[in-house]
């Protein structure tokens, strides 16, 4: 019998990968990496200390990651990329500021939070700028699913917050509607919620909106 793949919410392209990068993830994802494993990962033996926890799904060149690291002490952040170049830049950003409460998967997301991931594990998620497929016949690769948001709910102790960003209005929409139908979550604000200080305004956010693009933020917290 045929198996079916399953869908991918990304694609693995080469990139570049500078010398500085790949030095990161030779030598630094030993000690900031966590292998993927089908095993449930004890969070506060990772972090060594017991402490909220906040999971980031793709993270991109992991900038943003760091500095919202950098800025809590007090939280501990996971960060699930599956893009070599991103990896390497977000290592050499925790040796460089010295970031004890960041560490990194290499991995697709959906396999970690399925068999890693325990239920109620999380205080937060983030999912910032995720690719929006803009092609409604690539739409079913889009992060954000049904089952896929049902998936994260579980994951999220309660009272713990799904943070999603997009520039992509359509896909700002369409997130809210899943958003709206899950009965486990409620929105913190009425629609679209103002950035919080905690997630960092980009250059590249910078840009767009002074050429006029839009950012939405939805914030939704687990009943």
């Amino acid at each position: 019998m045929q198996q079916t793949r399953p869908i991918r919410s990304f694609v693995l392209r080469q990139g570049r990968l500078t010398v500085a990068q790949q030095r990161a993830v030779e030598t630094l994802l030993p000690a900031y990496g966590i292998p993927y494993a089908p095993v449930m990962l004890d969070l506060d033996a990772a972090f060594g200390r017991a402490s909220p926890k906040i999971l980031e799904i793709g993270f991109g060149m992991g900038t943003a990651t760091a500095q919202i690291a950098q800025a809590n002490p007090d939280k501990d952040y996971l960060g699930v990329e599956v893009h070599t170049p991103g990896v390497g830049n977000l290592l050499r950003l925790v040796q460089e500021h010295n970031l004890t409460n960041l560490r990194v998967i290499q991995h697709d997301a959906v396999e970690v939070l399925h068999d890693m991931i325990a239920d109620s594990a999380l205080d937060g998620i983030h999912i910032f700028f995720p690719d929006p497929w803009p092609k409604k016949r690539h739409h079913k690769r889009r992060l954000l699913q049904a089952e896929s948001l049902r998936l994260l709910c579980g994951k999220l102790k309660p009272g713990g917050y799904l943070h999603f960003a997009t520039d992509w209005e359509e896909y700002a929409r369409w997130a809210q509607e899943l958003l709206r139908a899950e009965k486990q979550l409620n929105n913190t604000v009425q629609d679209y919620a103002p950035r919080p200080e905690y997630r960092p305004l980009t250059k590249f956010e910078q840009r767009g909106l002074n050429l006029g693009h839009g950012v939405w933020d939805l914030i939704f917290r687990r009943i």
